[in-house]
């Protein structure tokens, strides 16, 4: 089996160039010129203008594209990711997905290790948690979600968090900026907290839904979570 692996730190040589840097990882890990396929991934994460650039001239980004490049030339049965988006602007960070989505296509199994929860919301097929180097979740995201139920509204609303204290039955608010996230308690009506936001303030949206991963994370490993386990 072949094992493709990006390390969050940066682990290419920088004082090399970047085609012969790949060149060399390629032919190293498996067995074979691989020039052909190097140039077709420089092209496909727009790199194609460093191929003859230095490393050590790049920047974060585009030398973590690179690294990734040396990570699946060979053409790995497992790609194991570490925080493959550090450092990476929105229209690369598309790119990098766009790839490593392709590769799952093709056959190869993926593990990414992130603290992004959007990206593994996002991307994942199974997901598996750790807190303190413990296992504290697993599954896949909708077998996770349905361990909480529909317990989350989240709601935009003029005022934002500051008119959300002392809604009936709402556990905890979280403010996401522009919008807010609302955790209900146990048989709560829905409709009572719609009805109490509406006599105070204009609402422009209000969805009831299930707590996202970043959600669901925080209530296991957030403050308040560690305060019930240490009391």
């Amino acid at each position: 089996m072949c094992i493709g692996y990006l390390p969050e730190e940066r682990g290419v040589h920088r004082r090399m160039n970047v085609l012969p840097l790949l060149e060399f990882h390629g032919e190293l890990r498996g067995g074979r010129n691989v020039t052909a396929e190097a140039k077709a991934w420089l092209e496909r994460l727009d790199l194609g203008h460093c191929a003859a650039r230095r490393v050590d001239t790049l920047s974060k980004g585009m030398s973590q594209k690179v690294q990734f490049i040396a990570a699946v030339l060979p053409e790995p049965n497992l790609l194991i990711l570490d925080e493959p988006f550090t450092g990476l602007d929105p229209v690369s960070a598309d790119t990098l997905r766009s790839a490593i989505l392709d590769l799952r296509r093709r056959g190869a199994t993926v593990i990414l290790s992130t603290h992004d929860m959007n990206v593994a919301e996002s991307m994942c097929d199974y997901i598996f948690m750790i807190f303190r180097g413990r296992k504290v979740l697993d599954g896949t995201l909708e077998s996770i979600q349905d361990r909480y139920g529909n317990d989350t509204i989240r709601v935009a609303a003029e005022g934002g968090a500051a008119l959300m204290d002392g809604l009936p039955n709402v556990e905890k608010v979280r403010d996401l900026g522009q919008v807010q996230e609302l955790r209900m308690a146990r048989g709560c009506d829905p409709q009572e907290v719609l009805r109490a936001l509406i006599g105070r303030t204009r609402v422009a949206s209000f969805s009831v839904t299930r707590p996202s991963l970043q959600d669901i994370f925080v209530r296991i490993a957030g403050h308040d979570a560690v305060e019930a386990q240490n009391a």
